[in-house]
């Protein structure tokens, strides 16, 4: 059998999983077994800083975010990933996030990533295929998709919930429309100064907004746009 991983990896992805409980970013069992099946250490380019609670570049003038806001953010969605639910990943880069919220919502469940760099769609996949998540990319349940994450990614909405890994100037239409009544997304908003905004979608299709905390996300934008640093 192959092993994709080394036993001592795992556990320092397992030693960083409980560093963020012990700091009270990771509350949830869900949430904790999620990043544990999937080791941060195959989706970054350096595995020695894989488990290191900072941003790391993966080329492209993008960036695979820190830990805890990995964390953050699926603590955030917690309630819209059980099995069986539908989640859209915006920005998807390395896979890594995508790949936790297809181990919550199970093969019963639908994650799609959305990412307009090919190069980054492509490591992705390779990334899924030798982390916990693989039998989920297997069988369809988890797939990764060359587009305009600004657009979504209409094929399977409503999603129960949506995550933008990059930041907006303003929350996207198409997200909103894409979101299911009773769904949350989750976004960073702004140009300089940005916010972790949750959105959730009211039965009668309004919205309420709260934003979470300051953050510094690359910015969503186009390919041309990123790839050229703008």
């Amino acid at each position: 059998m192959k092993q994709f991983w080394s036993p001592s990896s795992v556990n320092k992805n397992k030693a960083m999983v409980e560093n963020l409980q012990n700091h009270g970013i990771v509350t949830s069992d869900e949430v904790a077994k999620a990043m544990e099946a999937v080791d941060r250490g195959v989706f970054v380019p350096d595995r020695s800083s894989a488990y290191v609670d900072s941003p790391l570049s993966i080329g492209y003038n993008v960036t695979i975010s820190a830990p805890h806001m990995h964390a953050m953010c699926l603590q955030l969605l917690e309630n819209h990933l059980k099995p069986g639910m539908r989640v859209l990943d915006v920005g998807s880069g390395t896979g890594y996030l995508t790949a936790c919220f297809a181990v919550m919502v199970g093969s019963e469940g639908r994650a799609i990533g959305v990412e307009h760099v090919p190069e980054l769609v492509a490591s992705s996949v390779k990334n899924i295929e030798a982390s916990g998540a693989s039998s989920l990319l297997k069988e369809g349940s988890l797939a990764v998709h060359v587009g305009d994450g600004r657009q979504g990614w209409a094929e399977f909405a409503p999603y129960d919930a949506i995550h933008v890994g990059a930041a907006a100037p303003e929350i996207p239409e198409a997200l909103i429309d894409q979101l299911k009544p009773g769904g949350r997304l989750v976004i960073p908003v702004g140009n300089i100064f940005q916010d972790l905004q949750v959105v959730d979608k009211n039965s009668d299709g309004s919205v309420s907004i709260k934003s979470e905390t300051s953050v510094r996300y690359v910015p969503l934008t186009s390919r041309e746009a990123q790839l050229r640093g703008d």
